[in-house]
């Protein structure tokens, strides 16, 4: 995973002002687990990375920072 998943998460949980709660729920995970993601903790499955980009709009690719918006 690309080290700036972390960072491009909070970046677009921020910017929509969504809680770490909202996003967990949203795509049916725990708070704990987008704290995890956000601080590089750990790394979320390919179906949670597939919600998040739905979540936010946006490709995968971008999300874990292969590439610019």
């Amino acid at each position: 995973m690309e080290a700036n998943f972390g960072k491009n998460l909070k970046a677009n949980r921020t910017e929509r002002k969504l809680s770490q709660c909202q996003v967990a729920h949203q795509i049916g995970c725990t708070q704990q687990c987008v704290s995890g993601w956000e601080n590089g903790k750990i790394e979320p499955t390919m179906s949670y990375l597939w919600k998040l980009a739905d979540v936010f709009d946006i490709s995968i690719d971008i999300l874990i920072g292969r590439r610019d918006y």
